[in-house]
């Protein structure tokens, strides 16, 4: 018997029990992720004195999980046509939690390393697949909110990963830090496997090519729309990672002298995140993705201006709208990407994230030259400079979305 029209499937709407599955898995999957990534954030300035090395050479423990992460993304999306989107997520957590306490007991920097960019590389599996799962299940006048709550798991893993890493390595050692948080991300995706439901809106596709690939990748950098997206990804992820990177630096030279605590807890600035990304998502339904998105950006750069004095409530409340406004752009520009894909909307969203990681793992590492030359200001202005190229590729956005629709069967010129 063919299986039925994608259109006669019912998609999940809010208040259902299937909504409430998958909104709390994706909520694990994107905790795990995160917690698993972000937890050496925090510890970048106790690897700079453990193995004797720079500020930039210790920013490659995140820098290049994000990059491997960047290049699975792509693989991990092509495999998903065809072993389903359960189950290379599902994967990708157990392993990559697996390859986080590897990665707490390697005995030199080389191999600590090489344990964190295999696991950028499994971890691949959670962010390329999630989007796509929340882009083909939910009913599409709801999807701005449910991708809003996954990106809340992701802040809620982000800020449990940097502020429980700087609290157990006050009081254990960076090392037992790590095992935890390694073994909450295997709880995760035990969690995960019991709670999100099938797909239903999703058939295999075992035949695919490595040209069908390609194609669909290059369909979707054609037009200005979703590239615009890719670009506002790389430029307000890179922002943002840059100064939580160097901050550290700062806040524990004098005349802060932060401990290793202190540090961890001003990642708890995540929750503002956490409600910043929901109520964008629902915002964006109502009022529009472009106001929001731009807000979003303008909210970023007013907050890096405010860590420039040296009173700390301002570099705080600083903090606080810089995790605001990158949550909220977040939120809305991933969710755009799969409104705009209607077609191959895994691969839309692996570019989106390609783009995304890289921004991390690109400007968070060069973001180290502009502190060593410049110190805070040069973080502050290489930030602001990033932002800068965000608003430019969002005010081409909202220029491509006036253009007549001449092509209905090309997404990307949507």
């Amino acid at each position: 018997m063919p299986p039925a029209p994608a259109d006669a499937v019912p998609f999940i709407t809010r208040g259902s029990p299937a909504y409430r599955r998958a909104g709390l898995a994706l909520f694990l999957a994107g905790f795990a992720a995160f917690s698993l990534l972000y937890c050496v954030q925090p510890l970048l300035p106790v690897f700079s004195s453990r193995f004797g090395i720079g500020a930039a050479g210790s920013s490659l423990s995140l820098s290049l999980a994000t990059s491997a992460l960047a290049v699975a993304i792509l693989i991990a999306a092509a495999l998903s046509e065809r072993l389903g989107r359960r189950d290379i997520m599902a994967l990708s957590m157990v392993l990559s939690a697996l390859l986080n306490i590897a990665a707490a007991w390697a005995p030199v920097w080389p191999a600590l390393l090489a344990a964190r960019m295999a696991e950028g590389f499994v971890l691949g599996g959670v962010p390329a697949v999630a989007m796509t799962y929340l882009a083909e299940e939910i009913h599409p006048g709801e999807l701005g909110l449910a991708m809003g709550l996954y990106v809340a798991g992701t802040a809620f893993g982000g800020m449990i990963g940097r502020v429980g890493t700087g609290i157990l390595t006050d009081m254990l050692s960076w090392r037992a830090a790590m095992t935890i948080i390694g073994a909450a991300g295997l709880l995760a995706a035990l969690g995960f496997l019991a709670l999100l439901p099938p797909s239903r809106h999703f058939t295999r596709r075992p035949g695919l090519s490595a040209r069908h690939h390609l194609l669909s990748w290059a369909r979707h950098l054609r037009g200005p729309a979703l590239p615009a997206l890719y670009a506002i990804g790389f430029t307000v992820m890179g922002a943002f990672v840059t100064l939580f990177n160097y901050a550290g630096y700062r806040l524990m030279a004098p005349p802060y002298m932060m401990d290793q605590t202190g540090l961890g807890m001003l990642f708890s600035v995540y929750v503002f995140g956490i409600a910043a990304s929901s109520a964008a998502g629902a915002l964006s339904d109502r009022m529009g993705r472009g106001r929001v998105l731009s807000a979003g950006i303008l909210i970023m750069a007013a907050g890096i201006a405010l860590t420039l004095p040296r009173a700390m409530p301002c570099i705080v409340l600083g903090i606080v709208l810089l995790t605001i406004g990158f949550f909220t752009a977040h939120a809305v520009a991933s969710g755009w990407v799969g409104h705009l894909a209607r077609v191959d909307r895994g691969h839309a969203t692996s570019l989106y994230l390609l783009a995304y990681y890289l921004g991390s793992s690109i400007a968070g590492s060069i973001g180290g030259w502009w502190w060593a030359d410049l110190g805070w200001n040069g973080v502050a202005l290489f930030c602001l400079l990033l932002l800068a190229a965000a608003l430019a590729a969002a005010a081409r956005l909202r220029r491509s979305m006036t253009v007549p629709r001449l092509n209905h069967k090309n997404p990307a010129q949507v």
